[in-house]
């Protein structure tokens, strides 16, 4: 796992106290880089740092806030060094069906998934190197139609559109934007999540390769679009699901 392909670079990654985040946050440090990661819960933030080691440092941010988005772009700013990579990773979603859906619960997803992406962005577009990379996290969701995941799926396909427009416009800075969509993922609270064992070998069945993701693998994928191994990648999306949604 170790190696030098973020050698020296300063990497953000929010929502990454667990799962995938937290897998993207690790590969990085490997590969060399210095990690700003973000959450919302302290102690789960301390424990996440302290695991990471001393290459990484932690920042309290509700990613869904425009209070979270401006804290987080001070803490960068103190570091006093080039943004180089920024994994927009926060957000999340639950089941509700349309008939449940409530105008809160509307806004508390679109506000994580949507609001929090653009902001993140937004906020730290100004410390960023020239040539830096952004990798969006959205999903296979965001071209699906899951029943009971009406705002979601909605939000994850607005996160892949911003990756094209985003761009285009930071094409004078030579910012490589990109979309990473992970299928079914193995992480904390997947089995819950999902209903149990049994939906997840239901799962499983269906991916071609039959099996579901780890979090390592789906980490593997953000370095790619996060390193120089993509140079000529930009307004992109790289899926990641075993073929669940390509055949």
């Amino acid at each position: 796992m170790n190696g030098h392909r973020l050698e020296g670079r300063t990497a953000v990654v929010t929502g990454a106290t667990a799962g995938i985040g937290f897998a993207f946050a690790r590969r990085f440090v490997a590969e060399g880089a210095r990690v700003v990661i973000t959450g919302r819960r302290p102690g789960r933030l301390d424990a996440a740092v302290a695991a990471l080691g001393s290459q990484a440092s932690g920042v309290l941010a509700d990613a869904g806030a425009v209070e979270g988005a401006l804290g987080l772009a001070d803490a960068v700013a103190a570091l006093g060094r080039p943004l180089d990579v920024l994994v927009a990773n926060a957000g999340g979603g639950s089941e509700v069906p349309l008939a449940e859906m409530t105008p809160a619960h509307f806004d508390a997803v679109a506000d994580l998934n949507v609001r929090g992406t653009f902001l993140t962005v937004q906020s730290l577009l100004p410390l960023m190197a020239d040539g830096a990379t952004i990798v969006l996290v959205s999903s296979i969701s965001g071209s699906n139609g899951d029943p009971g995941h009406g705002v979601y799926n909605a939000s994850k396909a607005a996160v892949r559109s911003f990756a094209r427009t985003l761009t285009a416009e930071l094409r004078d800075r030579r910012i490589r934007v990109n979309a990473l969509s992970p299928g079914p993922t193995l992480s904390e609270g997947f089995s819950d999540y999902v209903g149990g064992e049994a939906a997840i070998s239901s799962i499983a069945a269906a991916v071609p390769v039959g099996r579901i993701g780890h979090v390592d693998e789906i980490a593997a994928a953000a370095l790619f679009l996060a390193s120089d191994e993509s140079s000529f990648v930009a307004g992109a999306e790289l899926v990641a699901d075993g073929g669940l949604s390509q055949v």
